[in-house]
């Protein structure tokens, strides 16, 4: 039987030295194939549970960069570096947002990553940042939904049928194995990954104990739960930039359904244990992510690192 080239083993024939601190460092290109062999969903899950919180101290993540290149289409550039000598990188990701690329029959988003040394300034790598932040985005549910989701929990419903729902299916079943895959009815986890203006998960018809994970909204306008949802559920976020960019959140302060100071906490202090997550097997669970240059950034180390160890 003949066998099958390991795509880590194709990419990179001048096999130099490729640590960041090497003055002699080649760029190197990690292919999309390379990417998939290298993430999984159980494997980034527990990288950013371990990694995130002393991370979080060290790196500078200023708040995303966002242009209108037309009425609806937006160009979004998410920096992130740290000097400390177990992340000694500068991690930048580039990204193209452009809605009606449906009617096409293209994808929305597209974007890269470009992974730089901290020490001195050198490219390292870049990456398929679209499928970086599948895989990272996935995974940050997953893990809110490891802390906050019942450890009973059987259904899972995905709402949302684009690139990103295969992945929160992975990654929540990574997170909760006792789960189905997708089945219709209300589910003890309800994942939404949508670019929907109206909202299309109902507060009223989630049921006791179940967790909520909305990913999909990234601006004002974007809703994809209504106020209901909100004012039931305890709210967690994946950083602070959610509670000024998510349209639920945004639109539930302005309309006083509840306050910044409700919000439950964020991923860093659950991971860490300084707020409490799920309280009861009764109560409602709500996590909000926007994204951050943060899990970009360790998302890429773990496959810069991975790939050069594999040379």
């Amino acid at each position: 039987m003949a066998s099958v080239p390991n795509p880590l083993n194709n990419e990179n024939p001048n096999k130099n030295d490729t640590n960041p601190n090497n003055t002699n460092t080649i760029p190197i290109f990690i292919s999309t194939e390379s990417l998939h062999a290298i993430l999984s969903h159980p494997t980034l899950i527990d990288h950013l549970q371990s990694s995130l919180p002393a991370a979080s101290s060290t790196l500078q993540t200023p708040i995303r960069q966002s242009y209108s290149v037309s009425q609806s289409s937006s160009l979004l550039l998410m920096p992130s570096w740290s000097s400390s000598p177990s992340l000694p990188y500068v991690g930048v990701k580039l990204v193209t947002y452009f809605p009606q690329n449906s009617a096409l029959n293209l994808p929305g988003v597209h974007a890269s990553y470009v992974l730089f040394s901290s020490v001195t300034g050198q490219t390292l790598a870049s990456m398929d940042g679209t499928v970086l932040t599948l895989y990272r985005t996935s995974c940050v549910s997953g893990l809110a939904s490891k802390i906050l989701a019942r450890n009973d929990s059987e259904t899972l419903v995905m709402i949302g049928a684009g690139a990103m729902a295969p992945h929160l299916i992975k990654a929540h079943l990574s997170a909760r194995p006792s789960l189905r895959r997708e089945i219709v009815g209300l589910g003890d986890i309800v994942s939404c990954a949508t670019n929907l203006e109206t909202p299309v998960v109902k507060g009223e018809r989630l049921k006791a104990g179940a967790h909520l994970d909305l990913v999909g909204s990234f601006k004002h306008s974007m809703m994809e739960c209504d106020d209901e949802a909100i004012r039931r559920g305890r709210v967690f976020v994946d950083n602070e930039a959610a509670l000024v960019e998510a349209g639920e959140l945004v639109g539930a302060f302005e309309r006083r359904v509840i306050e910044k100071g409700d919000i439950g906490g964020n991923l860093v202090e659950l991971i860490k244990g300084e707020k409490v997550g799920r309280r009861s097997s009764e109560e409602i669970t709500v996590f909000k992510s926007v994204g951050s240059a943060i899990v970009d950034i360790l998302a890429a180390q773990l496959v810069y690192e991975t790939y050069i160890g594999k040379q």
